[in-house]
């Protein structure tokens, strides 16, 4: 009973945690004259993906490799399929042609090298599979080349760019928030990871069902929560590209520092996982020519609800 108690506690530091960061650190960054666009695509993006990489690093330095692959590929599925589903029938989303046509795009590549470069024995012949270090180079090269070309994108967009709510915080209270958000995601993590192998061992379940789903769905909450209150404002294109940048960051940059800092070994069983994951690009980037062009309605919303239902259906009778 502890063990959950402090698995649905881990989830509260972790979201509270990641919070207390991108509070702290955009405050600390406007006093610095540094721009709304620039925060938003470096602090607030990477602050929600902060639960994903500290679950997946703690996971991995344990030997938890199932959680730490499974967390991040079912976080990249739960995005798409669910988060999106949701968002959609609060408001249909409509989205701009760089999102389409490059962003949509990028996320499948990412899914797709996942499956390359994780399967070294069905592509090299080699005794077994795994995301090496080499591949969290690679990972993080292909990261800094999407940051160049976000931020390129903002600069060429400023009129349309959304204004960032900013707290004005003094220096003091910022580093305070950084410090505290930093202990609750480390803190957190660490629980949820515990809790997550113990609920496996309990439940008679496998570490990798936990962690695309259970894991997958907590860390994924602040997308859940950006991408519904960005959908409930009309500011549809926010609501996509949260989702869509956040499953390119999971894959290049958590899978790539988690790699280069321990070798991840893969199963042959994720592999259907990471072609789902390569299926709910597709199947985003197909709805968005389906009916009205360049919008997710809300009768398409609840399809990707089911398609996830579905695929969760297909995971507990499977793993």
């Amino acid at each position: 009973m502890t063990t959950y108690l402090l698995l649905i506690l881990g989830f509260v530091l972790l979201i509270k945690g990641a919070d207390f960061l991108v509070d702290g650190s955009a405050s600390l960054a406007k006093k610095y004259n540094i721009s709304n666009i620039v925060i938003g695509l470096t602090i607030v993006a990477f602050g929600t993906s902060t639960p994903e990489l500290i679950v997946s690093l703690i996971a991995s330095m344990n030997g938890n490799t199932e959680i730490a692959i499974g967390n991040v590929v079912g976080s990249n599925i739960v995005n798409i399929f669910f988060i999106l589903g949701v968002s959609a029938t609060i408001y249909p989303l409509a989205t701009k042609s760089n999102t389409i046509w490059k962003e949509i795009p990028m996320s499948l590549l990412a899914a797709l090298l996942l499956w390359v470069m994780a399967n070294d024995q069905l592509i090299d012949g080699a005794n077994s599979s795994m995301l090496s270090r080499i591949d969290g180079i690679v990972f993080l090269a292909f990261f800094i080349i999407f940051i160049y070309y976000t931020v390129g994108i903002a600069k060429s967009d400023t009129d349309d760019s959304p204004e960032i709510e900013i707290q004005n915080i003094t220096p003091g209270k910022s580093f305070l928030f950084i410090v505290l958000g930093l202990a609750g995601l480390i803190i957190g993590g660490k629980w949820i990871v515990d809790g997550a192998v113990a609920l496996a061992k309990n439940l008679g379940l496998s570490e990798s069902l936990i962690g695309l789903t259970i894991v997958a769905v907590g860390t994924s909450l602040p997308e859940l929560a950006a991408s519904a209150v960005a959908a409930y404002k009309k500011q549809t294109d926010i609501a996509i590209g949260n989702v869509v940048g956040s499953n390119i960051f999971n894959i290049f940059l958590i899978l790539g520092i988690s790699s280069l800092i321990k070798p991840l070994p893969f199963t042959s069983g994720s592999n259907i996982d990471v072609m789902v994951a390569c299926l709910a690009s597709i199947v985003l980037f197909v709805l968005l020519f389906v009916g009205k062009k360049h919008i997710i309605q809300k009768w398409q919303g609840l399809l990707m609800i089911l398609i996830y239902l579905v695929y969760v259906g297909y995971l507990v009778m499977t793993k």
